[in-house]
């Protein structure tokens, strides 16, 4: 695993849903990951419950400022990824950098602000083929941890 990946949880809702993306972050090897906005930080029984203890084994932070993450981990080289199903969003599959990359993952229901996408180098989306245009934000996060780990 040599590319180093982080990732930026803004605005997210379900407790649940962090402690999954702590999970996922274990699974892929994520170096870091900010939980700016409102996002809930551990010590959480509902993150705990769903982390199983990687929210004590990968680094993070709690850090209102999203855009003063995205300005440092660009100057730092990383790629700045938002996930979300938008006008001149690309396929996750096709995405493709030799640099670090930073994922941003936005609110269950709004997603990734405009704001973020904009200052982001690359949007990319899940393609669905059923009736259904998106997944649980966690399932997603997985998703695109797996692709960006192992394909790109």
């Amino acid at each position: 695993m040599t590319k180093d990946i982080v990732v930026i949880a803004h605005n997210i809702r379900s407790l649940w849903n962090i402690g999954a993306f702590f999970r996922s972050a274990d699974a892929f090897g994520v170096a870091h990951i900010h939980l700016t906005g409102y996002t809930a930080a551990p010590p959480r029984k509902e993150i705990s419950k769903t982390a199983l203890g990687a929210e004590s084994t990968i680094s993070w932070s709690q850090e209102k400022d999203v855009f003063q993450v995205i300005e440092r981990r660009k100057k730092e080289g990383y790629c700045i990824v938002s996930l979300e199903l938008a006008q001149g969003s690309s396929p996750l599959m096709d995405f493709r950098t030799e640099k670090p990359v930073c994922l941003i993952l936005g609110h269950e229901i709004l997603g990734v602000p405009s704001e973020l996408m904009a200052l982001s180098d690359h949007t990319v989306y899940i393609p669905m083929l059923g009736a259904k245009n998106s997944l649980n934000v966690s399932v997603a996060a997985g998703i695109a941890l797996y692709q960006i780990r192992c394909c790109c």
